[in-house]
């Protein structure tokens, strides 16, 4: 038999269903969380290749298994966005917590950055469910869609499955203890923010006054 994985921390709550469903359970769970589905998906691969690390799963299996359903289930959210996603969201949205609201915001990050957004919508909570169905919403064209779904996708399973099959239990005693210095992460993060706008914005009122100045000095013909 191959050795034991209890699983610490937020990942204990998935282990039934890993144990009885394997493979499957990560298909599933990814599957459904990239077209909207409130599912743990996320939590489900980080302990497969847990499981994986202590024998009891293939951690190739487990990260190609994971990298085919983010894509399929991308997809299917594409399309679901594509087919009338627009009207889903305003009629049923406020129950999986995609109000109107929301859905714009997404719908401004994806007009600004549009293909980086999809890169690096798995690696943020909301964007990651919502990813597909946004884009299939905003009409991006499908086959930019999918290659840079496939990187975010391809970059999202390799960072977790490898650090989760590394690390081990390990990882979850890392995040908690992470979490101890949240609050100062954050406030150093808002620190930074204010400091770089109030440069910012000092930078643009010389700017201003730079070019104000110069038409004055300006002669009249």
């Amino acid at each position: 038999m191959p050795p034991s994985a209890d699983l610490p921390g937020f990942l204990h709550g998935v282990a039934p269903i890993l144990d009885r469903w394997g493979y499957l359970a990560v298909a599933a769970m990814i599957g459904v969380e990239s077209f909207g589905v409130p599912a743990p998906g996320q939590t489900i691969m980080v302990a497969a290749a847990i499981y994986a690390g202590a024998g009891r799963l293939n951690i190739i299996g487990v990260a190609a298994i994971a990298f085919v359903a983010a894509v399929l289930g991308d997809n299917v959210g594409y399309w679901i966005g594509v087919r009338g996603g627009r009207k889903a969201v305003h009629r049923w949205g406020k129950y999986i917590f995609l109000t109107p609201e929301r859905l714009a915001r997404a719908e401004g990050f994806f007009a600004r950055r549009g293909s980086r957004i999809v890169v690096i919508a798995r690696f943020i909570d909301g964007l990651r469910q919502f990813n597909g169905v946004i884009a299939g919403i905003t009409a991006m064209p499908w086959r930019t869609f999918l290659i840079y779904n496939a990187i975010g996708a391809a970059l999202w399973v390799g960072w977790w499955t490898s650090v989760a099959y590394v690390l081990g239990n390990h990882l979850v005693e890392i995040i908690e203890h992470a979490h101890r210095y949240k609050w100062w992460a954050i406030a150093i993060i808002t620190l930074a923010v204010i400091a770089y706008v109030t440069l910012h914005l000092r930078h643009i009122k010389r700017r201003r006054a730079r070019t104000v100045a110069a038409v004055v000095e300006e002669p009249h013909g």
